[in-house]
């Protein structure tokens, strides 16, 4: 007979810092059934899903359907009207973004909207803005599908952790270790290609946890 043993962070992890300096304690989202080894992302953005109307605006219509993109800063986007159907974008950091059309859907890796015109219409110097806040800090399964910081390796956790019904917390190694990647947990579905876990191995790299060859 055979037995088969369940997969232990001593699998991945090769070494950490002492005194517990490559841990931290984190709090995985509600919805989340996470086992030892799996790569998550972390929360770090919230965007809302209407513009904010500048007061004493001209026109009453209104920006709508925001969702962020995978470049999406935290600050305030700003729409300014350059005219009755066309708006100036400009991101938290002042540089500007390809300016939008009212009633056409504005796409872009920074931020996505509508501008919906109204009666009075728009008139130069009517404004908009867009907060994106930050994000609850709570961690998940990386999703490389996210736009909300979780499609970002973050860390990896080094225990079960259900947080079927409701937030739990837990601890991860979110820097300076060394590890393998073999019995890395991944996204069952859709399963990431070889270039996205490339892509989310540099990152963690980046926080210190460099993979090393298997003994």
């Amino acid at each position: 007979m055979y037995l088969t043993q369940s997969n232990t962070l001593a699998d991945v992890l090769r070494w950490e810092e002492e005194n517990n300096y490559s841990r931290e304690k984190v709090t995985i989202k509600s919805g989340q059934n996470l086992a030892v080894n799996t790569v998550i992302g972390k929360i770090t953005k919230s965007t809302p899903t209407t513009g904010a109307a500048v007061e004493g605006n001209t026109g009453n219509g209104t920006c709508t359907s925001v969702t962020a993109g995978s470049k999406t800063k935290l600050g305030i986007y700003t729409l300014t009207a350059l005219s009755e159907t066309s708006f100036a974008v400009k991101d938290p950091d002042g540089f500007a973004l390809p300016n939008a059309t009212v009633g056409a859907a504005y796409t872009n890796e920074h931020i996505n909207f509508t501008l919906n015109a109204g009666s009075p219409a728009f008139a130069e110097g009517d404004a908009f803005t867009i907060t994106v806040a930050a994000g609850s800090g709570q961690v998940t399964q990386i999703d490389f599908d996210a736009v909300d910081g979780s499609q970002d390796a973050y860390g990896i956790t080094i225990a079960d952790y259900d947080a079927t019904s409701a937030a739990v917390d837990g601890v991860a190694i979110v820097r300076n270790a060394l590890i393998v990647t073999s019995d890395l947990v991944w996204p069952a579905s859709p399963a990431p290609s070889a270039e996205q876990k490339s892509a989310a191995l540099a990152q963690l790299e980046n926080k210190g946890i460099v993979t090393v060859a298997e003994a």
